[in-house]
């Protein structure tokens, strides 16, 4: 097994952003997956203006990334615009684009790898996982001037991954059936074997010493392979959230990113004590509450020696966090999360009523490339 230097870690300017999100393609026949990525992307007519539309591992799904901005209001700008670009180029392959963690109903054997060879050794080192990580997430990077910096908000953020799991849980149908699951996507993510949390690490150094050890175990071949929930991203001088299912709107997405940029601020500026060992004990406990109960979640506190209500703990982070949203200009992104928490309406909770409302999944899927998607002079409902 070939491996991958690590590699310098790139200094960015501290807080830019970046956000990544995986994306189902369907048929408009009947709402099922469909393998169109290919044809898409090799249809499309783009600049790269709003950042990059690319392939991921099967022929299902896309990815669109943002340029690195350094306001929230940017990336906004850049997921309308990649939104606008799909609008068109879909329509014209006659495919439907949605968000959400899982496909509804699909049925994972018969998925098809893309082709490229990173994406063929994964399912030859996978097997089966591999098309069954046909899920969908979003991923958000912060910039961060050092790489102990970097290193510091990788565990400081490890806390809130709970909190990010419940603000986007968009995940409750696996294989045609309600999981009762808030989030399913991540017990497909969770099956990979260096998935969870980054263990204790005194900075850099300590991380390239840990990281050096997993390749000489022959564990990891590159960063990549460490499907950790928050993990370094040394190419490009961030730290990567990785916890969040593609919610049902841009919107959402939006909000999210808002989130991750105030709280890195509030952590990188406040440099509360990390427990990260005692954290790792709960982590595993913790992140099931999210998916399985999202706002009803109850969190374990290793240091209080309790457990408090999910939506008690977002109330008083989203208090903690006013002033450095509002320093940083996305206090109303962050105003529109805060809704969500009051009333429970949640993207899970959208697609389960959708569900009651039609009787079937096709119509839920229908709905949601509208919501994903709605048309141009018309904005989202569920965002006014």
């Amino acid at each position: 097994m070939s491996s991958t230097p690590l590699g310098e870690f790139t200094d960015s300017a501290a807080l830019t952003l970046g956000v990544e999100l995986e994306l189902q393609l369907v048929s408009r026949r009947d709402f099922d997956l469909t393998r169109g990525a290919t044809d898409l992307i090799g249809s499309l007519d783009y600049d790269g203006r709003y950042g990059e539309i690319k392939l991921e591992i099967t022929e299902s799904m896309i990815e669109i990334s943002t340029q690195p901005q350094a306001t929230v209001d940017g990336i906004a700008a850049d997921l309308g615009g990649l939104r606008e670009t799909l609008r068109h180029h879909s329509q014209r392959n006659n495919i439907g684009i949605c968000g959400g963690g899982t496909h509804p109903f699909h049925r994972w054997p018969e998925r098809r790898i893309c082709p490229g060879e990173r994406f063929d050794d994964l399912y030859q080192r996978y097997g089966y996982l591999a098309k069954q990580f046909t899920v969908f997430g979003q991923h958000i990077h912060v910039g961060c001037t050092s790489a102990d910096d970097a290193i510091w908000l990788t565990q400081a953020l490890g806390v809130y991954v709970p909190a990010f799991i419940a603000l986007s849980a968009s995940s409750p149908f696996v294989d045609g059936v309600d999981s009762f699951f808030q989030s399913a996507r991540l017990n497909a993510v969770s099956a990979f074997p260096l998935s969870g949390q980054c263990p204790p690490l005194a900075g850099w150094a300590d991380f390239v010493e840990h990281f050096s050890f997993l390749q000489a175990c022959g564990i990891a071949q590159s960063i990549k392979d460490l499907y950790w929930d928050v993990r370094p991203k040394p190419e490009f001088g961030t730290v990567e959230i990785r916890v969040c299912d593609t919610p049902l709107t841009i919107e959402q997405a939006v909000a999210l990113a808002a989130l991750a940029q105030s709280l890195a601020r509030w952590l990188l500026r406040t440099r509360p004590e990390l427990q990260t060992a005692k954290q790792l004990h709960v982590a595993r406990y913790n992140k099931f509450q999210a998916c399985r109960y999202g706002m009803a979640a109850m969190i374990s506190d290793p240091i209080a020696l309790a457990q408090q209500p999910m939506q008690e703990i977002l109330k008083a982070l989203f208090e903690t966090l006013a002033d450095d949203a509002r320093e940083l200009g996305c206090e109303h992104w962050l105003k529109a999360l805060r809704h969500g928490i009051a009333d429970e309406a949640g993207d899970a909770a959208w697609l389960r009523a959708k569900q009651q409302e039609h009787g079937n999944l096709n119509d839920v899927v229908r709905e949601a490339t509208e919501r994903l998607m709605p048309p141009p002079s018309k904005p989202s409902a569920e965002n006014s």
